[in-house]
C-alpha cells in the first residue's frame, strides 16, 4: 500500500511523543523542547510529534527520530486550529518535519482542510496526517487522500465533547472503516492502554501530556491528595440510605464510618416507583431534619439499593420483582432534583463492599467479596483494590448464579437460581416443620438447640457454598465477607458455610481464605451508601478544585485524563 511506504516502517507498533509546552509553561521555549524529544527517544520513543517550525528546528537538531509537524494557529471563532495554510506547513518541512497533520475534523472541513490535504500532499511531497473526533471524519479525510488517520481531536469538539477518556472500540472502528494506518492518540496514559490500542488495530501509538506536561503530572497526583484529604475530612456529614425488599434503613453517617443516627420504615415495594421515589424523598427529610436539629451541614446522599445501577448516572439498570417498576428508575436524579445535594446510588452489596473498604475488615484488602443475604442475595467484590462493576453494571450478580438445574423459580424470572435457595423465603421453607413465624425466630431457636432450626441453617449454608465456591475458584479472594439480616447473630450459619465451602474450593488450605460476618451488622446497608456518597464527594473536591459537587458524580480520580490539553 502507497502509505506504508511514505509512513516511516519504523513507527509500526511504536511510540511516538508529541513535546508540547503551553504558552504560560516554564518549559515553552524550543530548548525546553528538544531535550523532551532527547529523553523522549532515549526512553524509547522512534518518532516526535511538535508544534511550530521553531520547536521543530531545535527538535530536528536533538535527534534523528521522523518528526510529525503541526502548526497551532488560533482562528477567528477564537480557537485554535491545527496547520491552518499550506505556507504554515511549508515552515513545517522546511524546519525538519517529516510528516504533517492537521485538523480535519467537521470544523478544520469548513476552514478548508480537505483542500489543503491534497494542496501539502502535492506541493510538499510528504505524508499527510489528519486528525480526527469521528469516523465519518476519517472516511473523508481518507478520501481526500491522507496517508493516515489519528484519533487525535476524540473528545474536543462539540460533537464529542461526551468522550472523556481512552476508547479501543473508536480505534477499531477507525481501523475497519479506512484503508490507511491508523495513529491512537489521545487520553492515553496508562500502559494497559496503550496495549487495548493496539490489540484494536492501531499502527502506532501517540501520548503527550502524560509523558511531557509536568504541571499536569503534577496535578494528577495532587488530585490524589485532595481526593484523601476530603475523604477523611471529620467535618462531613453524610446520609446513607439502604433500600431493601421489605425495610429502608437510613441514618447520618461521619465520613469516618461513625454511624450518628439511624431509623427505619417499612418499603412500600408494591406499590411501584413513584411510590418507591417518594419513600426515599421521606427518609431524606428525616435525616435532613435530624441533621438540622444537630447543627450538621450535609455534604452528600448515598442511596445502596437493590438491583443493578448504572453508578455515573443514578439510574437503576435492572432490578427484580422484589421491587416491582424500579428497572428503569432514576432515584439519583430525583433526589438531587429534590434536595440539591450530591446524590450517589450503587447496588446495595457494592456499597456493602464499599463501607468494609473504607470503614471495615476489608480496609488493607484488594481482592474480597461481599455477600448480603436477606430478602435476596447479593454479591459485590473488589478486584485489584478496585470495586468490580462490569461493562454493563450486572457484575456481581452472585444470587443469580444457577445452583440447582431447573429448579426453584426465581424472581429474576429464571430458575434455580441461588438467591431462591439463600435467601430469607429459603430459610422460612427448610424450617417449615417448626412453625416459626420468621428468620430471626429460626435462628434464636437454632442457637438454642433446635434441630429443625439447626438443619434449616445448615441447608442453607450448603446452597450458599455451592454458589460461592464457583466464584472462589474464579477470583482467588482474601477474604468472604456475609452481612445481611440471615447474618445479624447468626454464628451457626458462618460455621456452617466456612465448612461447605472447604469442601468444594480446591486447595482450599493454601488460599488461607478468611470467612467472617460483617462487623456492621443491621447497619451494613447505612454505612455502605454513606460510603459510595464519600467517595463521590473526595472524587468531586479535586476535581472541583477543592469544592463539593453539586451535580453529577465526578469521574474518579483514577479515571481521569491528564491529556485533555495535548493534541
Amino acid at each position: 500500500m502507497e502509505t506504508l511506504v511514505k509512513l516511516p516502517v519504523e513507527l509500526r507498533g511504536s511510540l511516538i511523543v508529541s513535546c508540547q509546552a503551553a504558552d504560560t509553561s516554564p518549559f515553552r521555549e524550543p530548548a525546553s523542547m528538544a531535550r523532551f524529544a532527547q529523553a523522549a527517544v532515549e526512553g524509547g520513543a522512534r518518532g516526535i510529534r511538535a508544534d511550530g517550525p521553531e520547536d521543530i528546528r531545535a527538535i530536528r537538531k536533538a535527534v534523528g527520530v521522523p518528526i510529525v509537524g503541526i502548526y497551532k494557529v488560533r482562528q477567528d471563532d477564537g480557537k485554535i486550529l491545527i496547520t491552518p495554510s499550506l505556507e504554515g506547513a511549508r515552515a513545517l518541512v522546511e524546519a525538519g518535519a517529516d510528516s504533517v497533520a492537521l485538523d480535519c475534523t467537521a470544523r478544520g472541513q469548513r476552514y478548508g482542510a480537505l483542500d489543503r490535504l491534497r494542496q501539502i500532499r502535492k506541493c510538499l511531497g510528504v505524508p499527510v496526517l489528519a486528525d480526527i473526533a469521528t469516523v465519518d471524519e476519517a472516511v473523508q479525510a481518507t478520501a481526500a487522500g491522507a496517508d493516515a488517520v489519528l484519533s487525535t481531536l476524540r473528545g474536543y469538539t462539540s460533537e464529542t465533547s461526551h468522550v472523556l477518556g481512552f476508547e479501543p472500540s473508536f480505534i477499531a472502528e477507525l481501523v475497519g472503516a479506512v484503508n490507511v494506518p491508523v495513529i491512537a492518540e489521545g487520553h492515553i496514559r496508562t500502559p494497559e492502554q496503550i496495549r487495548a490500542a493496539l490489540d484494536a488495530g492501531a499502527f502506532a501509538i501517540i501520548i503527550g501530556s502524560a509523558i511531557t506536561r509536568p504541571e499536569m503530572i503534577t496535578q494528577m497526583f495532587v488530585s490524589a491528595l485532595e481526593d484523601w484529604h476530603c475523604l477523611n475530612d471529620a467535618k462531613r456529614t453524610f446520609i446513607g440510605i439502604d433500600l431493601g425488599g421489605t425495610n429502608t434503613k437510613f441514618g447520618l453517617v461521619s465520613s469516618q464510618g461513625e454511624l450518628l443516627y439511624q431509623s427505619v420504615m417499612s418499603t412500600p415495594w408494591k406499590e411501584g416507583r413513584t411510590a418507591l421515589l417518594e419513600h426515599l424523598g421521606q427518609c431524606v427529610s428525616t435525616c435532613r431534619a435530624e441533621a438540622e436539629d444537630r447543627g450538621l451541614e450535609l455534604d452528600a446522599i448515598g442511596l445502596a439499593t437493590a438491583g443493578w445501577v448504572d453508578s455515573t448516572s443514578g439510574e437503576v439498570v435492572y432490578a427484580t420483582e422484589n421491587l416491582p417498576g424500579w428497572t428503569g428508575a432514576n432515584p439519583g436524579a430525583y433526589l438531587r432534583d429534590a434536595f440539591g445535594l450530591p446524590v450517589a446510588v450503587e447496588n446495595d452489596a457494592n456499597a456493602l463492599a464499599v463501607a468494609e473498604k473504607r470503614f471495615g475488615a476489608a480496609k488493607n484488602a484488594t481482592d474480597f467479596v461481599c455477600i448480603t443475604l436477606g430478602t435476596g442475595v447479593g454479591g459485590g467484590c473488589y478486584i485489584g483494590g478496585r470495586l468490580n462493576r462490569g461493562r454493563h453494571f450486572f457484575a456481581n450478580a452472585l444470587g443469580h448464579i444457577p445452583v440447582v438445574p431447573e429448579g426453584a423459580p426465581c424472581t429474576c424470572g429464571k430458575s434455580g437460581c441461588l438467591e431462591s435457595y439463600a435467601n430469607a423465603s429459603a430459610l422460612m421453607r427448610y424450617a417449615a416443620k417448626g412453625n416459626f413465624t420468621s428468620c430471626e425466630e429460626i435462628i434464636a431457636a437454632a442457637h438454642s438447640g433446635d434441630q429443625t432450626a439447626q438443619s434449616a441453617i445448615q441447608m442453607l449454608a450448603r446452597h450458599l457454598a455451592i454458589g460461592c465456591a464457583s466464584i472462589v475458584n474464579l477470583l482467588d479472594p482474601e477474604m468472604v465477607i456475609l452481612a445481611g439480616g440471615l447474618v445479624q447473630d447468626n454464628s451457626l450459619l458462618l460455621k456452617a458455610f466456612g465448612e461447605e465451602l472447604a469442601r468444594r474450593v480446591t486447595v482450599w488450605p493454601e488460599r488461607h481464605l478468611q470467612v467472617q460476618a460483617s462487623a456492621f451488622g443491621y447497619s451494613a446497608g447505612v454505612l455502605g451508601a454513606a460510603a459510595v456518597a464519600s467517595l463521590a464527594v473526595a472524587e468531586g473536591c479535586s476535581a472541583h478544585g477543592g469544592s463539593s459537587p453539586s451535580g453529577k458524580v465526578a469521574v474518579p480520580a483514577s479515571q481521569r485524563s491528564i491529556a485533555k490539553t495535548s493534541y
